[in-house]
This record gives C-alpha cells, structure tokens and sequence, in this order.
C-alpha cells in the first residue's frame, strides 16, 4: 500500500546564497523543511520548520491575503513528489525565503552541518540536482 505525507521545505536566501543543512539521517545537503503537522497550513510549516532547524526567522516571498470572505494562501514555488522508501512518498511543497532575524544555531538533532551556498558553490556533485536547481531559482528571486 502507498502512502504519501505532505511536506514543506524552504529556500533560505542571504547574501546571494541559500541555506543547505546535513541531513543527518539521509546525509545529504537538504534545505531545512520536515512534515506538516495535523491542522497546520503549508506555509506555517515551512516557517516553523526553518526555525526549529537553524534558528532563523524568515519571511516567505508571497504573504497571505484576504480575497473577499476567504483566504489566499502563499504559494509555494513549486511542488515535488519525492521517493522516501518502499511504498511512501512525499507531496514536498517547496517556499523560497529571507532571513528577517534569528541567529544561525543548527539542530543537531536533524543535522551535522550546514553551508551557505551561492549560485557558484550549487555546482558541487555531492548536491543532488533538484537541490541545485531550486537553489539557483531562489537566490535568483531575491537578487
């Protein structure tokens, strides 16, 4: 049986670089992100997320907003169907955002290591590609 969980990553962006962590279980560079609890929105996720990961805080590049009686969410960039294990995926809903303050401190629970990387520096190998891509796509949003 198939299941699937939804997910929310965000594209730090300082400096004309973003934010990659080393995921300590998966080891590999990976933005900070993780599940969306029960009765939280996407876009909230990927702002706790970012904070419980590396003590930023961030703003999203759309806000949400009122549309008459209802709400429009922000939208995330995009969204990947990623291969997690045997019989699970995950729906990842990918944000960009800035740091508006906050100090760097990793979870060293959720990662090892972490780097800021520029447009030059996504060229590393040991970055997988989807990572390389939107990493470029954000930082070039904020330029």
């Amino acid at each position: 049986m198939l299941t699937r969980d939804f997910t929310a990553t965000t594209f730090i962006v300082q400096n004309a670089a973003t934010l990659l962590l080393w995921h300590r279980k998966l080891q590999m560079w990976l933005p900070p992100g993780g599940h969306i609890d029960p009765h939280e929105l996407p876009h909230e996720a990927a702002i706790r997320e970012v904070l419980e990961e590396t003590g930023l805080h961030v703003v999203l590049q759309t806000e949400p907003y009122a549309l008459g009686t209802v709400t429009v969410l922000p939208q995330p960039y995009c969204m990947l169907l990623e291969p997690i294990g045997p019989g699970h995926e995950h729906i990842d809903l990918i944000y960009f955002g800035r740091v508006i303050g906050g100090t760097l401190n990793p979870s060293i629970r959720e990662s090892d290591g972490v780097r800021w990387v520029d447009h030059e520096a996504l060229d590393d190998p040991t970055i997988a590609e989807d990572i390389r891509v939107l990493g470029r796509a954000a930082i070039a949003k904020y330029e």
